[in-house]
């Protein structure tokens, strides 16, 4: 019996007579690494969204660990141990990186961020905050003000702020969008590094990375899951080739 930590049942999301999200059944297995792809448009940030509860589901359930969390708000979502790391770097710019991390730090003190919490109070978090950036290859930009760091940095202090809150379950929103080459190699390595003991759900586009890393895949293409299945499995379907019409159907192909 496989042990899933959040599934979907029939999870359907419509917009004034648009069907963005269409019954859709998901299994995600704890310790897996599970990809959401699909042409744009698919329904993949929606999905996420409903997931999150940023937004409410038209019809369907959601669970997680075995209970009905389909009604529940962000915030409960996020204390129960899902939390989301956004497609536009969700840090705070004017900060240093060691000061993002130690905010991602306070969530299990308490429901507020101690913006005002002097400096003393802080530092026990510090020793915490560095283990994290060390994690994550940040150890020498501690002190950088979050602004001047490169692209693929700041995507990786993400994760790192995503750490500090602890979760069971990462959601992770095109990990490695805009980034060149270099950057998307190290953030896919650092992705299966902090997937280590924790449960990944992620949508990229990128198929190399796909390929490298997911144990499992949904294709949805207009709200609907197409094909599941490995990346062998779902790179040959005829199906997921077509939706991903010639160019990137050779891209699936040719991303092992």
């Amino acid at each position: 019996m496989a042990d899933v930590v959040l599934e979907t049942r029939q999870l359907t999301k419509e917009f004034k007579g648009f069907t963005a999200v269409n019954n859709v059944s998901l299994k995600v297995e704890r310790g897996h690494i599970h990809a959401l792809i699909g042409p744009n448009g698919a329904g993949k940030t929606t999905c996420f969204n409903l997931l999150t509860k940023f937004l409410v589901p038209t019809s369907g359930q959601i669970l997680f660990n075995g209970k009905d969390i389909t009604m529940d708000k962000p915030a409960q979502i996020a204390r129960k141990g899902i939390i989301r790391s956004f497609q536009i770097s969700a840090v705070f710019p004017h900060l240093t990186v060691m000061e993002n991390v130690r905010i991602g730090l306070q969530r299990p003190l308490g429901n507020s961020f101690h913006f005002w919490t002097s400096e003393k109070k802080l530092s026990v978090l510090n020793d915490r905050a560095m283990q994290l950036l060390a994690e994550v290859d940040l150890e020498s930009f501690a002190d950088t003000v979050t602004v001047d760091l490169p692209y693929g940095r700041k995507r990786a202090l993400e994760i790192a702020t995503t750490l500090a809150m602890e979760p069971e379950m990462m959601l992770l929103d095109e990990p490695t969008q805009g980034m060149g080459h270099e950057d998307v190699h190290r953030v896919t390595e650092l992705i299966k590094k902090v997937s280590a003991g924790r449960t990944i759900l992620m949508v990229e586009h990128n198929m190399s990375v796909i390929a490298g890393i997911s144990d499992r895949i949904s294709v949805l293409q207009r709200g609907a899951v197409l094909a599941e299945g490995t990346y062998e499995e779902v790179s040959k379907n005829p199906q997921v080739m077509e939706a991903y019409m010639g160019t990137t159907a050779g891209a699936l192909e040719g991303a092992h």
